[in-house]
């Protein structure tokens, strides 16, 4: 073992060995046509089809995302002046609203609660006229309201709208697409109801406090 020690080189020859090749390979690096140059060349290759790649994805979604709404099925909408024209259809934003807000009382097919939440599907109110059942979404309604002959009232319908003391601040658009979509759906056949119905009652009526059956039947 001490012969093998014998025939290590001393540190000096060790240490000057190392910076000989550390100095090679930095001349390697920096020669014409070196591994300098090929470690450069290669992100530039890759960048430019990558940049080109982004550029198309930008201009593909600012065309056909839709303003990224959900609720855009016409992904070729045609332009027109002053940009894109972006069509929602008013029954599918209607059925998101009424499942994530309505079905908890009115149940999925309409039917409601006996005595407590008065069914949707054949009601006479829902089939009747627009400006009944959007002051009952946009104002709310209390006491006690008679549904194909049947007596509900034991809970409240609450103030959906964007009114004084809303606790759900939904916009026109919003409550116009739910009360078209339940007016259409099982069985139901009633004329939609647009945005601008339920605004002209809101400005009619402005703030007020939730809406009665006596106050509803007197609406023709």
């Amino acid at each position: 073992m001490s012969g093998d020690l014998q025939r290590e080189p001393p540190p000096d020859q060790a240490v000057a060995a190392d910076a000989g090749l550390l100095d090679a390979h930095e001349q390697e690096v920096r020669r014409p046509g070196g591994g300098g140059s090929r470690f450069w060349g290669l992100p530039i290759v890759i960048m430019a089809p990558l940049g080109a790649l982004v550029l198309f994805s930008v201009v593909y979604l600012n065309r056909y995302a839709g303003g990224y709404s959900p609720l855009i099925f016409d992904e070729n909408a045609k332009p027109a002046k002053g940009g894109l024209v972006f069509k929602v259809d008013p029954v599918v934003l209607g059925k998101k609203q009424y499942k994530t807000e309505c079905v908890a009382c009115h149940r999925s097919q309409g039917e409601g609660v006996p005595a407590i939440y008065p069914p949707l599907a054949g009601s006479e109110w829902v089939n009747g006229p627009a400006g009944r059942v959007i002051r009952i979404v946009l104002y709310g309604l209390k006491g006690k309201v008679h549904v194909q002959g049947n007596e509900f009232g034991a809970a409240q319908m609450p103030v959906y709208g964007r009114v004084q003391n809303s606790a759900h601040n939904w916009s026109d658009q919003k409550i116009a697409a739910v009360l078209t979509y339940v007016r259409q759906e099982w069985g139901n056949k009633a004329d939609p109801i647009s945005e601008e119905d339920v605004a002209a009652v809101r400005k009619d009526l402005g703030n007020r406090e939730s809406m009665t059956e006596a106050e509803l039947e007197r609406l023709k």
